[in-house]
């Protein structure tokens, strides 16, 4: 059997994969391969799979599928997996992270002191206590920032398509009435058709003036442009987003936007996470080797 690494995780994989077959990173062997791992990087299309001809397993190592035509593959007799449950805290502690540097001008501070400036007066900071955060997409990752800004002493808002009552964020029914309330707006919402440009110009005028919005889910949900502009009208007090419509961005409109913080696609990448996405990878390839003696 041969288990092709198309994408990059954890040194100690291939080594704790070996006892189940020949392991690679050649991507030219894409076709010989039974078992292939990605992450975001590989976008495994109908082309993909059908040059996989061998393949009977394809694993995402982290949470969104949306570079998996997974619908093909099944039909197709192969299975699909992911690592959902191994990426929340990651992912959830830089959400936070970021929305705790927007309003602290931590980035700002640290640019300005490295030029020389001394910007006590000029770089004012806001609080998380007492604020409300909305939080879009209550799943395993939502609910876990919400725990966090708990702590902080937050009022929480949560909207969730079927997500009717959590214990950690009073659910809101219209996704409207989340923001139109909320200081900070976190998203966690997986990419779907119904999903896609849902933070765009319509709803950003339900936006509270001067809250901030913290991207970490996925880059197709929200509309760059119309974030720009909320930006440099002041509608949006600043935006960080950890994801693009492409790994790196390309010509993104967000590039001179003002008040914005962006990282390069970091949430799943915690030395701890990528550890537990090899050992929930593991498990899933010694069950299936297992059902197929």
């Amino acid at each position: 059997m041969l288990i092709l690494i198309s994408d990059k995780f954890d040194n100690s994989l291939p080594g704790a994969l070996a006892r189940y077959g020949e392991v690679t990173d050649d991507k030219n062997r894409v076709a010989e391969a039974d078992i292939i791992l990605v992450r975001s990087k590989t976008k495994a299309n109908k082309e993909y799979l059908d040059a996989a001809k061998n393949l009977k397993l394809i694993i995402r190592g982290g949470v969104g599928m949306d570079n998996i035509d997974a619908a093909y593959a099944i039909k197709n007799g192969v299975i699909v997996k992911n690592t959902a449950e191994a990426s929340t805290v990651a992912v959830a502690e830089l959400a936070f992270a970021l929305m705790i540097a927007l309003p602290n001008n931590i980035t700002k501070s640290d640019a300005s002191m490295r030029e020389g400036k001394w910007l006590k007066a000029e770089l004012e900071r806001s609080e998380l206590h007492g604020k409300t955060l909305a939080i879009l997409g209550m799943g395993r990752i939502g609910t876990a920032l919400a725990i966090r800004a708990r702590a902080f002493r937050m009022n929480i808002l949560a909207w969730h398509p079927d997500v009717y009552f959590s214990d950690f964020a009073t659910i809101v029914q219209h996704i409207e009435d989340a923001v139109s309330q909320a200081d900070y707006i976190s998203m966690h919402i997986p990419s779907l058709p119904e999903t896609r440009g849902i933070v765009n110009k319509k709803l950003l005028a339900q936006f509270k003036t001067g809250a901030y919005l913290i991207n970490t889910g996925r880059a197709e949900t929200v509309v760059d442009e119309d974030v720009v502009e909320a930006l440099k009208s002041g509608k949006l007090a600043g935006f960080a987003t950890d994801v693009w419509y492409s790994d790196p961005p390309v010509d993104s409109p967000l590039a001179n936007a003002p008040n914005t913080i962006f990282t390069p696609h970091l949430g799943a990448s915690s030395r701890e996470n990528m550890l537990r996405i090899g050992e929930m990878v593991e498990k899933i390839i010694a069950e299936f080797v297992k059902e197929k003696r």
